[in-house]
């Protein structure tokens, strides 16, 4: 049993690490700031999912009181033996950070904790910076000073905008052309320097479009399911030829632990590794599943977002044995799935 910090737990893709760790038997310390980026009821729903507490979809701002210090639950109850602790901690916030490390002695860092979304870093530059930068930042610092010698770290295939396809970790990425984008370059760089400096290995995760049950309600996915099946136009921006890397979610959680085993520096592409697919053909599939004719509102394509991507992922497979296994058509019907088993209160989430 080994005991681990993830940031962001309260995330898309870090409560699913958080979720599979716990099953494998560890400890895990998960901190999150709950900000509302976007609903923050779905937040509040993965964390109340780990710790095995009572949810309600009350609108309004979550009630941060219940995880704060000695009423930290666990949910050993609905795992493999291992525990989950969860606290509303800000990785901006470097004190309290500080006494988590104090407190655990941790064998790694999944740091998952970021700002994401390329078009909304336009609007809001300054908060991805101190997010993704300085945040960053911080969790090294604390690495430092406590001795805890192995990172993991989400970063984003936007930095491979503008790159011949398919992306690998080869190609320089060094003209990142939206805030989000260069945060997240910028906290690539420092890792690197506290593994230079400091011998702190740092394995970097560039995800491409990642998707899943219980995913962020301002993505593809989410959205068009919900536009589908309530026969709302679907916002669709360009002309949905653009092609995406779909990969699934429970793929990413395997190559996101696998990656804590690695030493070094390195950067990873964590792709479907498939034919993209268009926008298009994944509006065919929905329709398909939900029984309805999609209707499209088409606006012009964003400046900041790629036309195409695709990972080559022949690094994760050298290094970590890591391919997906689950088909961008399949997880879209999986998402499907989920969406009608909880249509009750899923159509509540503001998107």
């Amino acid at each position: 049993m080994a005991t681990y910090l993830v940031t962001g737990a309260a995330g898309f893709i870090a409560s699913s690490v958080c979720e599979k760790l716990v099953a494998d038997g560890h400890i895990v310390v998960g901190v999150d700031n709950l900000n509302d980026y976007y609903d923050p009821r779905l937040k509040d729903y993965r964390v109340s999912r780990l710790l095995g507490a009572e949810w309600s979809l009350a609108d309004g701002p979550i009630d941060r009181s219940r995880y704060l210090g000695a009423s930290r639950l666990d949910c050993s109850r609905n795992s493999g033996g291992g525990r989950f602790f969860f606290e509303p901690v800000d990785i901006e916030n470097k004190r309290d950070l500080e006494r988590l490390f104090a407190e655990f002695n941790f064998e790694a860092v999944f740091n998952l904790a970021a700002r994401g979304g390329v078009r909304y870093s336009m609007e809001n530059p300054y908060i991805y910076l101190s997010t993704n930068t300085l945040g960053t930042l911080n969790v090294l610092e604390c690495m430092r000073t406590f001795g805890v010698k192995h990172h993991v770290m989400a970063s984003t295939s936007s930095l491979y905008t503008g790159s011949p396809m398919p992306f690998s970790e080869s190609q320089p990425v060094n003209t990142p052309i939206s805030p989000y984008a260069a945060t997240k370059k910028a906290a690539e760089l420092m890792a690197h320097s506290y593994f230079a400096l400091y011998g702190i290995n740092s394995v970097i995760l560039r995800y491409f479009t990642v998707f899943g049950p219980a995913g962020r309600p301002d993505m593809s996915i989410f959205r068009f399911i919900r536009w589908i099946h309530e026969k709302r136009p679907i916002q669709l921006l360009g002309d949905g030829s653009q092609t995406r890397d779909f990969t699934y979610v429970d793929d990413i959680v395997r190559g996101t632990i696998a990656a804590a085993k690695l030493s070094g520096y390195e950067i990873i592409n964590l792709g479907g590794g498939r034919t993209p697919l268009t926008l298009r053909e994944v509006i065919r599939i929905m329709e398909e599943e939900l029984g309805t004719d999609a209707l499209i509102d088409q606006k012009p394509a964003h400046i900041a977002d790629a036309k195409d991507t695709q990972a080559d992922i022949s690094k994760a497979a050298r290094l970590m044995g890591w391919s997906p296994v689950v088909s961008a058509r399949d997880g879209i019907k999986s998402c499907v799935r989920w969406h009608m088993e909880n249509l009750g209160w899923v159509v509540q989430i503001r998107l």
